[in-house]
């Protein structure tokens, strides 16, 4: 799972069109979450270089301990001994891995945290895993009425949109901004929205 969060904006940008996750691998049910993923021997002391995948690549500066993924089995924890930043991506040195040869043995690997060592969010922000399975639903005369379920979260350079596949399980999936007019509740430990969108944007009467 990569590390990617986003924010509810205060106002409902308009939507230019359609950083989604890739489809990285989840490991020891939710435990690990993937920050980087190795592309090829840097150096000759064993340095990697690596594509960044989370949001947050500052954090690769306080970077001590991390996890290598392993076919299979859980992710080793391994100590990173240093880190800097090369061309948008990151260069990494683990302890224990000292020559090019040892190095090209990670080529491809994903680079870990612990879910617990995330970064805390600020008010209003959510990481896109948290969103995703979310039920979408809308307050009817007091009575809820189901949307549906986010599928996906799309960044658009303005408010994200969340990808809602309908409830009816008919017609197309519905985009819904995530702005704090139209989202007004969002409650991730019972993984409901509650929206408050124009009639026209979701056509719940058709």
């Amino acid at each position: 799972m990569r590390v990617q969060a986003v924010s509810v904006r205060p106002v409902a940008a308009r939507m230019p069109g359609g950083e989604t996750p890739k489809g990285l691998p989840e490991t020891g049910a939710g435990q690990f979450l993937a920050i980087a993923r190795i592309v090829r021997p840097q150096g000759r002391r064993g340095e990697v270089i690596a594509e960044i995948l989370t949001d947050f690549p500052e954090r690769f500066g306080r970077l001590a301990r991390a996890y290598l993924e392993v076919t299979d089995r859980e992710p080793r924890a391994v100590a990173v001994e240093g880190s800097w930043p090369h061309k948008g991506r990151i260069v990494l040195k683990f302890s224990g891995v000292d020559s090019i040869d040892e190095a090209d043995r990670l080529r491809g690997l994903h680079v870990f945290i612990l879910r617990e060592d995330r970064v805390v969010l600020p008010e209003h922000s959510y990481y896109v895993w948290d969103l995703e399975g979310c039920r979408v639903v809308r307050d009817l005369d007091g009575a809820e009425q189901e949307v549906g379920i986010v599928t996906e979260v799309e960044r658009t350079g303005g408010a994200e949109l969340l990808h809602v596949a309908r409830a009816s399980g008919r017609g197309p999936e519905l985009l819904i901004p995530l702005a704090q007019d139209v989202c007004k509740r969002i409650d991730i430990a019972a993984k409901t929205i509650l929206v408050d969108p124009p009639e026209d944007l979701l056509e719940l009467n058709k």
